[in-house]
């Protein structure tokens, strides 16, 4: 099992030596997640879906699991538990022999 414990900490490290943990309320983990996806998404902009630069990549992908590891150590949510539970969710929602090969939103199943 994945155990992401010591990357947390590791996280929290670097951001306590730095005394940034007053700037890390949830509304602005929030947005900063939502800043580092759109950075993710400029990467893929006037491109074909497979011409990205992997660095580039890599270091857009790290800062939106850095803030989403951030915001759900704050709120005391294990990463792998909501997973699950959203897969779970997910499952009910998009049953295999409707959705199969599908796009479709689950209310259009």
């Amino acid at each position: 099992m994945l155990d992401l414990t010591e990357t947390i900490n590791r996280i929290k490290t670097f951001r306590d030596e730095r005394d940034w943990a007053k700037f890390h309320n949830s509304k602005d983990l929030a947005i900063a997640i939502s800043i580092e996806a759109n950075e993710l998404l400029e990467l893929f902009l006037w491109k074909g879906a497979q011409e990205v630069d992997d660095e580039k990549l890599r270091a857009e992908l790290a800062d939106v699991l850095v803030y989403c590891l951030l915001l759900s150590d704050k709120h005391g949510l294990d990463i792998q538990q909501i997973i699950h539970e959203k897969l779970e969710s997910n499952g009910l929602k998009y049953p295999v022999e409707k959705s199969k090969g599908s796009a479709k939103k689950y209310n259009e199943l």
